[in-house]
């Protein structure tokens, strides 16, 4: 049980971090700009976070109308959906090689 509770913990630890991350990101890409994206980068991700963050909010406003239930919607709807899917896929194997990386590190302390 204790292993359970330490890496559910550690997964939580890792989502808090990633994000804090992300809310830096979108303050820093709101404060760029125009024509900011090509100073490096950091600003290239920052501007990009920024604007993921609005279409989220659009997705959610839009989510939250109950008029949303036309055929058109329900397209975008499926196509965010399959986008999402997608990243959650990425993350999976960013979190798997992340253990992967712990393991091997736990092995190497003996622990």
């Amino acid at each position: 049980m204790n292993d359970v509770m330490r890496m559910l913990a550690a997964w939580a630890l890792i989502h808090e971090t990633a994000d804090e991350g992300w809310k830096a990101s979108v303050g820093r890409g709101r404060e760029l700009a125009p024509g900011e994206l090509d100073q490096g980068p950091e600003a290239f991700v920052d501007g990009l976070a920024a604007l993921v963050a609005e279409e989220k909010e659009k997705l959610k406003a839009s989510l939250a109308n109950p008029d949303h239930d036309s055929a058109g919607s329900r397209e975008d709807l499926a196509r965010q959906l399959e986008a999402m899917r997608f990243e959650l896929a990425e993350l999976r194997g960013s979190i798997e090689s992340l253990q992967a990386s712990v393991d091997a590190i736990a092995a190497r302390s003996g622990n």
